[in-house]
Order: C-alpha cells, then sequence, then structure tokens
C-alpha cells in the first residue's frame, strides 16, 4: 500500500482515465440481521437481508473483538456470516459492514451480549397469555402494527429487575419508515404498571427501567411501539434481569491509561465507588461497562478520555464570585444534583489569550443535562453566554479575556432542572489551530464508501474543516487495501474541499480495509493537523430529521470488479478565461460487450466554473463535449477537475469518475467600453468600441460583435486585433423594417488561437438605440403685410339730455 502526494503541476501529465467506483442503486444494502445479537463468547450465524448479495466476500468490523469465520452468499437477497465476538468484549452494539465484489453495503450495529438469546414467541399479545421467559436473558423479536408484546418473570421480595431495550439503535431507515420507537412498562399483577419507559437520555430513543419486587409474584414486561405503529423488520433486543445500570459515572473522563476512581450513580440515584481502567490513548468517547455479582450491563456510560487534568465541584458553589478557584486548561466535573441549581468555577484568565470553554452532557455524556453556559469577568459582568450551539444541545463558547484576574464559569440546566444523574464535564482549553475532514456525501444522507475497479481509478471528495487555520492543508492515507494507491492535492488556503485519486492495480484482488485520513499545515504551521470523522445517519424520521447516528474514525474502501470500459478526458492545452468558455472532449473506449448510455458530470467545480452536467455518450457513439464557463470572480490558478461516468448494469445504475485533467483558469485578456450608439433605420453607421488589452499574449486574436438586433448586419462582424489596438469598430447595416427601439443585446466574443486550441472570452453588453427617421420638411406658407392704418375716424357729437341742455345755456 502506497500513499503519494502530488503537486497540481505534475498531474497536468495525465490524460488516460480509467472507470472507477460501483456506487448509487448497484452498491449492495443491508435491511436486516437475524439474530441482531450474538452472546460474546460463542460461534452464531447472522443472516443478512438485503438487495445486491449475491456476490458477497467478507463482512469488515470497525471495532477489534469479532471475529469473521464464515461469509456465504446465499442468493441476491441473503448472505450467511459466521461469526465469533471475543469472551472478554465488553457488552454493546459494534459496528459491521457486509463487503460483495461490487461495492461495501450499510453499516449496521450488531449487539453484543453476556446472557442467553431468547426468541419471541407467539401469540404473547394478550397480558393473560404472555410468554414466560427467565432472568437474565435477552429476548429477540419483532413488533408488527399495533402489536403488544407480554414476557412474565418470577421476582422475590425485595428483588430488583432491570429492563433494557435495544430498538431504534438496531434499525436502518432513511426513508422514515419500518422504525420502532419502543415503549416498555414492568407491570405487576394486578395489571398495574409500576416501571415505564419511552425514551432515556442514556439510551436516547430506547429506554430501561427498573423495580424493586414488593412481595414475591410474577411480574410482566410489556414491548410495544410508542405510536403502536411497526412492522416485519422492527426487531429489537430485550434485556431482562438482575444486572446493573449505572445511569451516570463521575467524574466522567480521565488521563489515558489512569485508573479512574469514579462514582456510578443508578436510576434511583444510589452511589457505588467503582476503580475503572482507562485505556492507553486519548478518546472523544469511551465506554464503561460495570460488572458485578449481579450481572454486567448490557449498554456502557460513556466518559471522555484526553490529557487534561480533572478538578470536581466543590459545593458550595453557587455564587460566581466566592466560586472555587481551579486550574486551566483543565476539565471540570460535576453534577446538577438538584432544581433551580448552579455550579460555578473560577480560573485565572490572562488579558488578550484567547479560550475555549466547552460542555460534555448531552451529546456524549448521554446526560439529561440540557445545560446553559456563562463566563463573567473579574467583576462579575457577564462575557459571554451560550445554550444550544453547532446544532448540538450542549453549548460551546470562545472568548477573550480583556483583563487579567479570575474569570467564572457557570453551567445550570435550562429548565432549571437537576438530580444526581444531571452530571457533566467542562473543558476549558486556549484552543489552537486545527482541522477536521470528513467524506462529502455523493447522495443524500448516505455515508460515503469507496469502491476502486481493478486496474482503474476513482475519486473522492474530501471535506476539510478548519479552527482559526486558513492556509494550505496537505493530506495522507492510511489503512488503504492491498494493491491501492492514493493521490492527494493540497487544499489550497481557505478552500473546504478537494479531490482524492484512488487507483487500484491491475493485478489486485477483491479485498476491503478501513482507512483513515490525515491532516497536515503548511510549513508555517507544523503543529497544524486533523483526522478523519464520519457521521452515519442510521435512522432518519420526519423532514429526515436524525433520529440516530454512529460516527467512526474510519472509513471503508473495497477493491472491486473493473469496469466495463475507459475513458479518456483530452486535456486542454489552453486555459479557460475568466468570462469565458472552454468545451472539454470525453472519449471513450468500449470493453466487449458494453454498448450502454454513459453520461457524465462533475465531481466537484472550482470556484467560478460552470459545467453543463447534462452530457453523456450514447449507444454506438465513442466521444461527446462537455461545455463549461468560467464567471467574472472565477478563482485563478490552475484546478484537478475528475467527471463522474453513471451507466447501468444488471445489478442497477453504476457510477465511475476519472483521472483528472488539470484546468488553468487565467484572468479575462481584454476589457471593452461599450459607447451608447442611435441610427435610424435605412442608414449605416460605424459602431466604435474603446479596448484595453489587460496583459500580453500569445497567438492570434479576433474580436466578433454578436447580439445584433434582428435584421442589423456587419459587413465586418469579425475583425483582427493588434498588439497595440486601443478601439475596435464595426460598422452596421440597419434595415428599413428593423424593430424600432433600445437594443441592449451586444456582446464582443474575443477569441485568440494557440496550441490549436481557441480561448474564448466574452464580454457585454453594449445598446443600439435604432429610430424612425424624422418627417419631410414643407414650404413654409406665404405672410401677407399688414394694412397700413387708417387715421382714426371723428367721433359723433354727444347728444345732451335736456337738464344738460338748459344748464349749458345758463353758463353760455
Amino acid at each position: 500500500m502506497k500513499t503519494r502526494h502530488v503537486t497540481l503541476s505534475m498531474i497536468a501529465t495525465l490524460v488516460a482515465v480509467f472507470c472507477s467506483t460501483h456506487l448509487m442503486a448497484a452498491l449492495p444494502i443491508v435491511t436486516s440481521l437475524k439474530p441482531m445479537g450474538v452472546v460474546r463468547g460463542t460461534e452464531t450465524v447472522v443472516t443478512l437481508k438485503g438487495d445486491r448479495l449475491s456476490d458477497a466476500s467478507e463482512v469488515i468490523c470497525d471495532l477489534p473483538g469479532i471475529e469473521i469465520l464464515e461469509v456465504k452468499a446465499v442468493d441476491d437477497k441473503t448472505t450467511e456470516v459466521k461469526l465469533k465476538a471475543a469472551d472478554n468484549l465488553a457488552p454493546g452494539l459494534y459496528p459491521i459492514r457486509l463487503v460483495t465484489k461490487s461495492g461495501i453495503a450499510n453499516l449496521r450495529l450488531l449487539g453484543v451480549g453476556t446472557m442467553p438469546v431468547i426468541e419471541e414467541v407467539e401469540p404473547n399479545n394478550e397480558f393473560a397469555a404472555p410468554q414466560s421467559i427467565p432472568l437474565n436473558s435477552t429476548v429477540e423479536g419483532i413488533v408488527q402494527r399495533e402489536d403488544v408484546e407480554h414476557f412474565q418473570v418470577e421476582l422475590k421480595a425485595g428483588q430488583k429487575i432491570n429492563v433494557e431495550i435495544e430498538g431504534i439503535r438496531l434499525a436502518f431507515s432513511l426513508n422514515n419508515q419500518n422504525i420502532l420507537d419502543p415503549y416498555i412498562a414492568i407491570l405487576d399483577e394486578g395489571r398495574f404498571e409500576v416501571a415505564t419507559s419511552d425514551d432515556s437520555a442514556l439510551l436516547q430513543q430506547d429506554g430501561f427501567c427498573s423495580y424493586t419486587a414488593e412481595k414475591d409474584g410474577k411480574y410482566t414486561i410489556l414491548v410495544r411501539d410508542s405510536s403502536f405503529l411497526g412492522s416485519g423488520v422492527c426487531g429489537y433486543r430485550l434485556h431482562v434481569g438482575t444486572f446493573p445500570r449505572p445511569v451516570a459515572v463521575l467524574p466522567a473522563g480521565g488521563a489515558p491509561g489512569s485508573i479512574l476512581k469514579a462514582q456510578l450513580i443508578d436510576d434511583e440515584h444510589k452511589v457505588i465507588n467503582a476503580e475503572v481502567q482507562l485505556p492507553g490513548e486519548p478518546l472523544d468517547r469511551w465506554g464503561v461497562i460495570t460488572e458485578n455479582e449481579n450481572g454486567i450491563s448490557p449498554s456502557p456510560n460513556w466518559v471522555r478520555v484526553n490529557e487534561l487534568p480533572v478538578a470536581m465541584e466543590v459545593e458550595p458553589n453557587d455564587d460566581r464570585m466566592k466560586a472555587p478557584e481551579v486550574t486551566v486548561p483543565g476539565a471540570l466535573c460535576g453534577v446538577v444534583e438538584k432544581p433551580d441549581d448552579y455550579d460555578c468555577f473560577r480560573f485565572q484568565a490572562k488579558k488578550d489569550t484567547r479560550y475555549r470553554v466547552e460542555v460534555f452532557a448531552r451529546e456524549i455524556l448521554r446526560s439529561p443535562l440540557d445545560a446553559v453556559l456563562n463566563v463573567f469577568d473579574p467583576k462579575g459582568a457577564t462575557l459571554v453566554s451560550s445554550d444550544d450551539s453547532r446544532g448540538k444541545i450542549d453549548p460551546f463558547l470562545d472568548f477573550t479575556a480583556k483583563e487579567d484576574g479570575l474569570h467564572s464559569v457557570r453551567i445550570y440546566d435550562h429548565l432549571r432542572g437537576g438530580s444526581p444523574e444531571h452530571c457533566y464535564r467542562i473543558e476549558v482549553t486556549t484552543p489552537q489551530p486545527s482541522v477536521s475532514l470528513t467524506l462529502s456525501e455523493l447522495r443524500r444522507d448516505e455515508a460515503q464508501v469507496v469502491s476502486v475497479p481493478i486496474g482503474g481509478q476513482t475519486a473522492m471528495m474530501v471535506a476539510v474543516g478548519r479552527d482559526q487555520y486558513n492556509g494550505e492543508v496537505s493530506l495522507s492515507l492510511d489503512g488503504l487495501p492491498a494493491g491501492v494507491t492514493a493521490t492527494t492535492f493540497p487544499v489550497p488556503a481557505g478552500r473546504p474541499e478537494v479531490p482524492v485519486l484512488l487507483t487500484a492495480a491491475a493485478d489486485a484482488k477483491h479485498s476491503a480495509s478501513l482507512y483513515t485520513i490525515n491532516a497536515k499545515g503548511d510549513d508555517k504551521s507544523p503543529t497544524v493537523f486533523g483526522t478523519l470523522s464520519q457521521t452515519h445517519k442510521l435512522v432518519l424520521g420526519q423532514n429526515r430529521r436524525g433520529m440516530f447516528e454512529y460516527v467512526t474514525p474510519r472509513a471503508a474502501m473495497a477493491v472491486t470488479d473493473e469496469a466495463p470500459f475507459s475513458v479518456e478526458v483530452v486535456q486542454p492545452k489552453t486555459p479557460i478565461l475568466r468570462n469565458g468558455s472552454k468545451d472539454i472532449v470525453v472519449k471513450l473506449t468500449r470493453k466487449e460487450g458494453f454498448d450502454g448510455r454513459v453520461s457524465f458530470r462533475t465531481l466537484y467545480n472550482p470556484p467560478g466554473i460552470g459545467v453543463n452536467n447534462s452530457r453523456y455518450i450514447d449507444k454506438g457513439q465513442t466521444e461527446c463535449t462537455i461545455p463549461m464557463t468560467a464567471n467574472g470572480g472565477a478563482s485563478i490558478g490552475t484546478w484537478p477537475m475528475i467527471f463522474v461516468a453513471t451507466y447501468s448494469t444488471p445489478i442497477g445504475s453504476t457510477v465511475c469518475s476519472t483521472l483528472p485533467i488539470m484546468l488553468e483558469v487565467q484572468d479575462s485578456l481584454f476589457k471593452y467600453e461599450f459607447p451608447k450608439a442611435a441610427g435610424e433605420l435605412g442608414t449605416e453607421i460605424n459602431y466604435t468600441l474603446t479596448m484595453e488589452i489587460l496583459r500580453e499574449f500569445e497567438g492570434e486574436a479576433e474580436v466578433e460583435l454578436v447580439g445584433l438586433p434582428a435584421g442589423v448586419t456587419s459587413p465586418a462582424a469579425t475583425q483582427k486585433i493588434a498588439k497595440d489596438a486601443t478601439s475596435v469598430t464595426f460598422p452596421l447595416v440597419i434595415p428599413a423594417d428593423a424593430k424600432v427601439g433600445k437594443h441592449k443585446t451586444l456582446v464582443c466574443q474575443s477569441k485568440v488561437t494557440a496550441n490549436g486550441e481557441t480561448m474564448l472570452q466574452t464580454t457585454g453588453t453594449g445598446e443600439l438605440r435604432i429610430d424612425k427617421p424624422l418627417p419631410p420638411k414643407v414650404d413654409e406658407p406665404k405672410v401677407e403685410k399688414p394694412a397700413e392704418p387708417q387715421p382714426p375716424k371723428p367721433e359723433a357729437p354727444k347728444v345732451l339730455s335736456r337738464l344738460e341742455q338748459l344748464r349749458l345755456q345758463s353758463q353760455e
């Protein structure tokens, strides 16, 4: 097994491409296991039911302790697996994955226990006719629709019985169907429910309950779906016995390799002192199994293992100004032991130092605590607070101290609840730059598995999460199947993902393995590192809400059957320009017997690059072109581009990917300024654009004016571009019947021919206004001279009244 790191320039020579991985509908799928669990120390044949299982070859296990003895494919829907769990294997759920010659099936969880397994026997639906079972046994059964199961045990007065169920944790459903959300109860002889459980903090939507018998007698355990749903695949494992069942561990973690002196708290809040040997390596989540003279707990309690020194809370600590002082970095452990309880810690902080405060309660420890977190400055003023964070219930925050002095941390329950079960672990650190890795999903909500065809290649996308680091990241892979090599690319600064190319040798054999990916920072940041983590969504509810998930530190890869064709993506000899476009040529070589359609899409697109993902090579054809464009903000540089090919096989639709081509993205070569021009119908005008050649280029260049209004033509629409050109002029002929108005459609397509290829840049848009001609002028009307003025006529004498006449006579 080899891992190669290749720079982008070295990949430029990769042009021959072969098919890759069988994914999509051709992947095998496991829908059920029977039995759903095994007893440790014994050999068991587990029957796997599903689809596309006829070529099953092996089973891989994510955790040590399960030995696979034989894998026998019965038919397309059934495979039998003989396995053995180690004698000292801790009880709980263990992930297994079936491998076929065409791919890897979905992850399933197999129960491992210590008690004998009993099959449910129908009819047991009536309280009056239950199935009798012995104490300290595990019952496996199926809940049908409106089904109610009854199991009966005998107890002595004072004897305590614990009942725990695995229901939703054994399921696999991504479509909100065939999900068992179990409800359990303990009933006395009078049919009264003396203990019940639906959901639980410790087991999520699975539950547990306990009861101490008040008198000798027979007691009934009831099992049903909480909504009375169910189907033929809604299986469960019901653990019934006197085994211990702690609900909390205090403190919730310690140093690797140390012996944890812990207090185990049960559901009645009784405390048992215990010494727990912790593993020798740091683990985000580690299971504590409890064993005593009454048995072994059927599932673990969870703690964290790392190098942080542990400080336990010391009461009274409700007052943040008087809280005990602790040392940081450190882990602050305690319990919100009663309603309205506050727990506070104080620590010395240094000015301008950045601190991270993270609570572990509901998510990791499975505590009922819904924590709220506050940080206060030395004067008691609130600096920062957090409730839910990062899509999780547990709070998380970073802050920078504004002054030296004692800062306080306070934690309490959001609903102001509390009990001896409400445990927590607060980790206060000074965060360091780091990265985290996961695999991008190719199908929604399905964890990616990688299948590499014999003699071929495949690719996957690795997503990079960054924490206070934005530089380049380099990758390396460990644990690849025999005969498989990895070609990695550096993750550019600021980028969130990068492809990884995987190649299987021509003489590679069918095999599978679990692998991990390691990340490292650039030379300026040698302490930056990160590893792979993959989340498996096992059960989705309404609106695709996650109901149960499982996280693994490794992913699965298999060497599978060779592909039925090879494909070559022709390496471009010229770059794609910003605001430009380019056609990628794909050539197919079919192997004998294969004549199907092959469709192509990109595994990912470089920033600012758009690709036509609807192109295909049809039956009888061997070549196609895939257009791509670059917008004005496309990231300049050289990017590996990988295409995924999809084709049909007898077992369903299958995909395969290609070797990369190296796509170089360059800035635009030309800049144009479009004027607003106008012309009348039936005329000719010159349309002149100011242009700037942004940088030198090789080869010949020309520019074409396109987007002319209907009917408008140019006798010289394409013109050569001189090296020193500052403008370009296009003659335009506007016909008499052109559409009048503004036309904002003029575009310049600049073409540079070099190395036998054409670089195309498209720039626009310009405006042409087409006007109607003005109406013709007419002669002015004749203006007549005005007549000469005539002297005014004398006014007629005024006629006097009789009174006026007498007055005039008297005056005379």
